[in-house]
């Protein structure tokens, strides 16, 4: 595959679950010239559609506990609910989306994750959740790329055991960024980056500064996820990490393309 600098973008599933939301990432998105590759994830999708199936929802250190109940409903959410309706959404918007899982010729190949040692001291079994592995073949995000369109990939891997797992969309997202030699992973939510314990954003991040958050209880939940996906980007080989809130239109084209006007809002640069 020819490596070139391309951008990793990670939007959380809260900016995609209205159509309203949808639509405005896809109208930033599409300010930005391409190519990128773009990585998803469904968060609150998929803990309402749990709900009306009747499962408890099982998270630890923001990652979701999967059972094979769980993953019925995570995959049909991420593949064909989410993934769908934002790529109609980029391409009705101008960008010329291509939807992929990881399973797709193999991009993201996983194994079952080990049992997760906790922030809290615990060991959790997390089911069906895969840890990406260093030999899948991502040449079909790069093909993508060079041909002009924008991969749009949904956080599933596939087994070399044949199974789909649920991936973390950060943990995707650093793995895709470090598989296409990105030259910066964008992690956008609904948050303006990294927040200390008094509420305000942390303009830079290194490597102390994240094992001090993920240390002193200030990291909760789906930061501590984020910190260590970032850890893991910036470990190989990714040039640098943004966290920023999605919402922020301007912001999130300025992230893709660096000749765009310096955003207003506040966002978190993660380094090595």
């Amino acid at each position: 595959m020819t490596r070139r600098p391309w951008p990793v973008l990670k939007l959380g599933g809260e900016l995609l679950e209205t159509p309203e939301r949808l639509a405005e990432a896809a109208a930033a998105i599409a300010r930005a010239p391409g190519p990128f590759v773009i990585v998803h994830g469904g968060g609150r999708e998929i803990d309402a559609a749990l709900a009306r199936a009747g499962i408890v929802k099982r998270q630890v250190d923001g990652l979701r506990v999967t059972d094979a109940e769980t993953l019925g409903i995570v995959v049909d959410v991420l593949a064909g609910g989410v993934n769908t309706r934002f790529v109609a959404a980029l391409v009705t918007a101008g960008v010329r989306a291509v939807g992929l899982t990881g399973a797709d010729a193999g991009a993201v190949r996983v194994d079952r994750a080990a049992p997760l040692r906790t922030t809290a001291g615990t060991t959790v079994d997390l089911g069906f959740v895969g840890e990406p592995r260093t030999d899948g073949d991502a040449a079909v995000l790069g093909a993508l790329c060079l041909a002009g369109y924008v991969p749009v990939v949904a956080s599933l891997g596939l087994g070399f055991d044949g199974a789909i797992y649920n991936v973390n969309a950060d943990t995707m997202a650093a793995h895709v960024a470090g598989s296409v030699g990105a030259s910066r992973l964008v992690i956008a939510g609904g948050t303006p980056g990294v927040l200390d314990a008094e509420g305000r954003t942390i303009p830079e991040i290194d490597a102390a500064t994240r094992r001090a958050l993920l240390g002193n209880g200030v990291a909760t939940a789906g930061m501590i996820a984020k910190l260590r996906a970032c850890g893991q980007a910036l470990e190989s080989g990714v040039g640098e990490v943004l966290l920023m809130d999605g919402r922020e239109g301007g912001a999130l084209a300025w992230a893709l393309d660096r000749d765009a006007p310096a955003p207003a809002s506040s966002f978190t640069r993660v380094v090595q």
